[in-house]
Parts: structure tokens; sequence; C-alpha cells
């Protein structure tokens, strides 16, 4: 039911999916999922994975998931974060420990992250995702969303070495060319796809007003 009720909302909008889930997804995986640049992408995203066969979770704070509010947030695929220390003095774990730990609790779990962690523009992503796949020793599935193109699907499938410099510039080369609904507000990151060799209408406003208040970095 959900696969067509996916097809279905992506038809219905003029959109198409593209491909085949790798065989990832079905097992333990960090998806994100990019450009994100408008709140559209969620559905469009939930669509595109539903019409796939993809079984998405999403972590929120474990007291959202007390009743009645796991009544509603369950079903649509949320999963508690629990940060407290598992031993009374203990160090409370990391967000980044805390989801990494999930994949031990959970023999399949495939876990969407918004990599870039903000609709606004940012020239740095976020780079939780990656120290998640990392630490779990799970694989990051590339999902985008081409509103140019009115195409969706999953592109990629990275396995972290460890050198963040060279995965994350795999990464940024599969986001190169892909649109989101506003691409004013889509970069990739300067620190591993560098801002001289980007084409991306974000970049190109940069560069051409550098000093401009709306293009500095915003506080982490």
């Amino acid at each position: 039911m959900k696969k067509l009720l996916g097809k279905l909302f992506l038809k219905l909008f003029g959109w198409k999916f593209i491909g085949e889930a790798p065989p990832e997804v079905h097992k333990q995986c960090v998806l994100i999922a990019a450009p994100h640049t408008t709140n559209w992408d969620y559905p469009f995203a939930v669509a595109t994975m539903s019409a796939l066969g993809v079984k998405i979770r999403y972590t929120i704070k474990k007291e959202w998931m007390h009743f009645p509010l796991r009544l509603f947030f369950g079903p649509m695929g949320g999963i508690g974060i629990n940060r407290t220390p598992k031993n009374p003095g203990d160090k409370r774990p990391s967000m980044v420990e805390a989801i990494a730990d999930l994949f031990n609790e959970h023999e399949k779990l495939c876990i969407m992250v918004p990599a870039e962690g903000t609709r606004s523009l940012r020239k740095q992503w976020k780079t939780g995702f990656y120290y998640i796949a990392l630490t779990a020793n799970v694989p990051i599935v590339l999902g985008y969303l081409d509103f140019e193109k009115k195409i969706s699907g999953i592109g990629k499938v990275i396995y972290p070495t460890g050198n963040l410099e060279k995965d994350m510039g795999e990464i940024m080369e599969f986001y190169k060319d892909i649109k989101g609904k506003h691409p004013k507000k889509f970069m990739l990151d300067e620190r591993f796809y560098p801002l001289r060799d980007s084409d991306s209408p974000a970049a190109k406003e940069i560069k051409e007003n550098p000093t401009k208040p709306d293009n500095n970095h915003p506080p982490s």
C-alpha cells in the first residue's frame, strides 16, 4: 500500500523515481537526502522511499516517543534518541554515539539525516551523518531530489573509510549537478568541493557578492 501511495504522490506532481533501492537500505544504513531547501523535501523524500519500498526512520527526542505522542510519531518513522548514561557516573553519550548505538539495538535500520542541517544556505555541511555511519560501521546511502528534472531516487552507496576529505569529496561530486527547489539555498561543502570549482547558483552569488550578510556562514 505504501509503495502505491508513494508512486501516486509523485505522479500527481509530475515526478518520477529513478532506479531501484540498493540492498543496503533494507539492512542498516544512514540515508542522506539532498538538496534540502524547502519543507516540500520531506514529503517528496518519503514518497520516493515508499515507492522504492524503503522503510525510513528519523531521530527525535525519546520523550516524544512516550504515549500519546508515539501514536503519531511512531507510524511516521520516528525513533527516540536516549542520551542517558548507561551506568551511574558514566559520561553522557554524544548525539553521534547515541544515534550510532541505535544500530546495535535494531537489526534493520535506515535512518534519514538532512546532511545540511537546515533549509537555509550553508557553506559547510553538518558532518554528523558521516561520523554516525563511521561509528556504527554502516554505509551512507545518497538519496536525492532534483526539482529541475522532477526526478528522485537513490544514486550511490558510500562506505566510510575514515578519510573524511576523500569520502566527502566523493559525496560532493555526486550532488554537484542536482538542483533543489531553491537553488540559491544549496551549495556543496566548500571544505571538500572548493567554491571556485562550483557552478551552483548559490556559489555564483557568493563569488559575486562575497560581503553580502546573507552569505556569511551561520553559527553552528
